[in-house]
């Protein structure tokens, strides 16, 4: 396999006919939307792709990305630091090839080609980098910096009685 630069757009068909594979890097300050929910970053991106034809004929993308980033945690507000590796594999389909979709095994993710037949695949790696994000990233409770005491906000006393809205029924009944 060369060590080429990741190209930012690709023919899979064309790649997967002749067994293309490409391994190199991605800048992380190209991949916006990633960037936005992060604190900082060390590196760029390193990613593997492979492009092959499977025995269902259908065209595949399989592939890995690697990065070292750092999220902010909710608990305390400090930097955490995090390695996102991700591995995914993607079979191409036009975007009105409704039966096609039905035959596409599950273990293969769908991109959508645009109208030249080409994906984008750096919106694809960056795709895959903002789901392997944590939803609430936050430090062991032992190495977080805010003491747990301080996260209550008071003791909650309890729940005045209400009175039954069925006892009017009741009383209803009886009579």
């Amino acid at each position: 396999m060369q060590k080429l630069k990741i190209p930012v757009t690709l023919d899979p068909v064309k790649a997967a006919q002749k067994r293309s594979g490409y391994s190199g890097i991605v800048p992380l300050n190209t991949l916006i939307r990633l960037k936005e929910g992060l604190m900082a970053y060390q590196d760029d991106v390193t990613v593997r792709i492979e492009c092959e034809i499977d025995q269902q004929n259908l065209t595949v993308l399989n592939g890995t990305a690697h990065c070292q980033v750092s999220v902010k945690c909710e608990r305390c507000g400090e930097p955490i630091p995090l390695t996102l590796d991700v591995s995914f594999a993607y079979t191409p389909v036009k975007g009105d090839d409704n039966a096609a979709l039905e035959l596409i095994p599950e273990r293969y993710d769908v991109v959508e080609r645009d109208e030249h037949g080409e994906i984008n695949l750096r919106q694809l790696i960056e795709d895959e980098l903002i789901l392997a994000l944590p939803l609430f990233p936050m430090h062991d409770a032992v190495d977080c910096q805010v003491d747990p005491d301080s996260l209550s906000f008071g003791d909650i006393g309890p729940e005045p009685e209400k009175p039954n809205p069925f006892a009017i029924l009741q009383e209803l009944k009886k009579k």
